[in-house]
């Protein structure tokens, strides 16, 4: 059971440092990624993607078992302390945001 888990983790980071790297293109946009984008990170992320922004990578690292955890009361406390859009979009970028 051991050897399943740590293979199963294993391939998580390897799809985690490839997909990050997937953006959406100016043509067809939606298709897989659209699919993974708002089936895995909610209607938002989706359109968002579709609309030419890119997945951050907190959202990436939520797919990771007990790690996406920490990542969720990570986004729960910026929540709390009022971080809006426009402020990732400073911190961050205009790609995700």
């Amino acid at each position: 059971m051991k050897k399943v888990i740590a293979g199963l983790m294993i391939m998580v980071l390897l799809c985690s440092a490839v997909v990050p790297v997937a953006t959406a293109a100016e043509k067809g946009r939606g298709g897989l990624m659209g699919f993974i984008a708002g089936c895995c990170f909610g209607i938002r992320a989706g359109a968002a993607y579709n609309d030419g922004k890119d997945i951050h990578w907190r959202e990436w690292c939520r797919l990771i078992p007990y790690v996406g955890l920490v990542f969720a009361i990570w986004d729960g406390i910026d929540g709390v302390n009022g971080v809006t859009t426009s402020d990732y979009a400073k911190k961050y970028g205009s790609t995700y945001y």
